[in-house]
C-alpha cells in the first residue's frame, strides 16, 4: 500500500491509501522522491484553476526514482523526471511537433491525477532521464522548461530590452534564460523579495508597480522605444490589459500565465505597433533537454529556485495554508 494525498474538493485536502499500481506494457514504476508546488496546484486548491475537476491527486513537476517497466534504457534506481502532458500524438497539433497543446492533451496532477503520492505508474515515452542529475536538479526540470519553451517562442534578440511580468519560478526562469540569451531585463513585480531574487538572477532593472510609474521608467529605461520582447507570467487579466501599451512598435508579447477571464485591448494601439501575440502552453522534449543541459553545465543551479522544502507527511498541512502563504518564497518543493 502507498499514501496519496488527494484534493477532494477546493480547500479540501486528505490522505488515502491506495494499492501500489502495477506498470502495464509501455508503462514504468515510478518511487517519488520530490514534488515541486507550482502555480497551478495553488490555484487548483483555492478551486481557481481553468480545466480542473475533483477529485484529483496533484503533482506534475517531478523527480523520481525508476523501479520497473519497459524503459529499454533505464534500470531500477535511476534517477528520471516526467513530461507531464501526457497525448495519443495523433492530432494536428502532435504532427505539427506541437504536442504540449494537443487536443487530446491531459496533464498529471490537473486532468488526470498526479505525483503527490508515494508511487506513480506513468507512460514509458514521457520519461526523461540522464546520468548524474540530483532529485534537485530534476524536479526543477519540467517548470523551467516551460521558461526556456516561452523564450523558444519568442526567439530573443541579443541586446533587446525583455520586460518579464511576474517574478515567480516561471517568470524567475524566463529571466534568467532570457538573460543567458544576451537580453537586456526588466523586472516587475509587487513583491520586493522577488524583485530582488530576480535581480540577483540577471534583470537588469526592476519596477514594483505599487510605487513606481511604470510606463514613464519603461520609456525611460528605453530611451523611449519602450520593450520589443513582453513576457507575462502573472496570470493577472488587468496587469495583462495594460502590458499591450507597454509594448513597442513591432514588438512581440507572449502569455506565459493562464487566467480565466477574456484579454481585452485596443485593435488600432495593437494593429499600428504590427503587434506579434502569442500564447506559450507547457513545453516539449527539446526544452526538457535545454534545462537538463544548462544544469549540466552549471548554467542554472537548484539554490537559485529553491526556497523551502516540506516533508510528505506534513505536504497536507502545509497545502491548507492560505493561498499567500503558499505563494511565499520562490518553489516549495515536497520531500519524500
Amino acid at each position: 500500500m502507498m499514501k496519496v494525498l488527494v484534493c477532494e474538493t477546493p480547500n479540501k485536502l486528505n490522505f488515502t491509501e491506495q494499492v501500489i499500481p502495477t506498470p502495464k506494457k509501455g508503462e514504468s514504476l515510478l518511487k517519488i522522491k520530490r514534488i515541486g508546488v507550482c502555480g497551478t496546484d495553488i490555484h487548483a486548491i483555492a478551486g481557481k484553476q481553468p480545466y480542473f475537476t475533483y477529485p484529483r491527486v496533484l503533482g506534475h513537476e517531478i523527480a523520481a526514482e525508476y523501479v520497473e517497466g519497459d524503459a529499454a534504457n533505464l534500470s531500477p534506481g535511476d534517477k528520471v523526471t516526467v513530461i507531464p502532458y501526457l497525448t495519443q500524438g495523433i492530432d494536428i497539433a502532435s504532427k505539427m511537433g506541437k504536442p504540449n497543446c494537443a487536443t487530446d492533451m491531459k496533464v498529471l496532477g490537473v486532468h488526470i491525477d498526479g505525483a503527490m503520492c508515494e508511487y506513480i505508474v506513468v507512460p514509458t515515452a514521457a520519461l526523461i532521464t540522464t546520468k548524474g542529475m540530483s532529485y534537485d536538479q530534476l524536479v526543477l526540470v519540467e517548470p523551467l522548461a516551460i521558461g526556456a519553451h516561452a523564450i523558444r517562442r519568442a526567439q530573443i534578440i541579443p541586446g533587446e530590452f525583455v520586460f518579464v511580468i511576474g517574478a515567480g519560478t516561471i517568470g524567475l526562469g524566463i529571466i534568467k534564460l532570457a538573460k543567458l540569451s544576451g537580453a537586456k531585463i526588466i523586472a516587475m513585480d509587487v513583491d520586493s523579495s522577488r524583485l530582488a531574487h530576480a535581480k540577483r538572477l540577471g534583470a537588469d532593472y526592476t519596477l514594483n508597480p505599487l510605487g513606481d510609474d511604470i510606463d514613464a521608467n519603461l520609456t525611460n529605461i528605453t530611451k523611449g522605444d519602450m520593450p520589443t520582447l513582453i513576457f507575462d507570467a502573472s496570470g493577472n487579466v488587468q496587469i495583462i490589459n495594460k502590458a499591450f501599451n507597454y509594448m513597442a512598435h513591432g514588438g512581440r508579447y507572449v502569455l506565459v500565465g493562464i487566467q480565466n477571464q477574456d484579454i481585452v485591448f485596443s485593435h488600432p494601439e495593437f494593429h499600428k505597433r504590427e503587434g506579434t501575440l502569442m500564447s506559450s502552453r507547457n513545453a516539449v522534449k527539446d526544452d526538457f533537454n535545454d534545462i537538463i543541459f544548462k544544469f549540466q553545465n552549471k548554467l542554472l543551479k537548484p539554490d537559485d529556485f529553491i526556497t523551502k522544502r516540506v516533508k510528505f507527511k506534513d505536504a497536507r498541512e502545509y497545502l491548507s495554508e492560505s493561498p499567500e502563504v503558499l505563494k511565499s518564497g520562490i518553489k516549495t518543493v515536497i520531500e519524500f
